[in-house]
């Protein structure tokens, strides 16, 4: 009888241990898919910051690229423009100059002067001819803009207000030795 008390007893320390570990793997378990889905959750933390960080990386490293390439074209772009206006401008210079001498000018060409600025030509026609029969101030335009300046306007309000004088200044001269 003592055997099956003994047996009786160590059985019941037995079940009490095998108890004691299905309770301590439930915890251990437990614990370990507790730290896993902490693990997978700041995994999938870092993995979306990283997506995000590379996509800001590649989304400014395109629009640099993209920035760069614009940049380029409107360079060339600007400097066409700018060499086309300088070629616009000298023709112009140029045809300032030569006007007088074209067929279809109205004046003598002896008798035009060139100003350029804030008037291109004054006209002293019949100068040449010895009989001075009026003074006219000539503007030229060519291309598209063809409306006066400031300083044009005011000539031409000036000249139209007969606003104009005549002045002879003389300069004393000086001995140099």
């Amino acid at each position: 009888m003592i055997e099956w008390i003994i047996i009786l007893l160590l059985s019941f320390f037995l079940g009490i241990v095998l108890l004691l570990y299905i309770l301590q793997e439930k915890k251990i378990e437990s614990r370990a898919r507790e730290i896993f889905e902490n693990w997978r959750i700041a995994e999938r933390v870092d993995l979306e910051e990283w997506k995000k960080g590379e996509l800001e990386r590649l989304s400014d490293e395109k629009a640099r690229v993209l920035f760069g390439s614009w940049r380029v074209s409107e360079e060339v772009e600007i400097r066409n423009d700018a060499v086309k206006r300088s070629q616009s401008v000298i023709r112009g210079k140029v045809t300032e100059h030569l006007l007088p001498f074209f067929p279809d000018f109205p004046y003598n060409p002896k008798d035009a002067r060139f100003l350029g600025s804030p008037i291109d030509l004054v006209i002293f026609d019949g100068l040449s001819e010895g009989i001075l029969r009026e003074i006219v101030f000539v503007e030229i335009k060519a291309g598209k803009k063809t409306s006066l300046s400031f300083s044009e306007r005011e000539v031409r309000s000036c000249v139209q207000e007969k606003r104009i004088g005549y002045s002879l200044i003389h300069i004393a001269s000086q001995n140099v030795d």
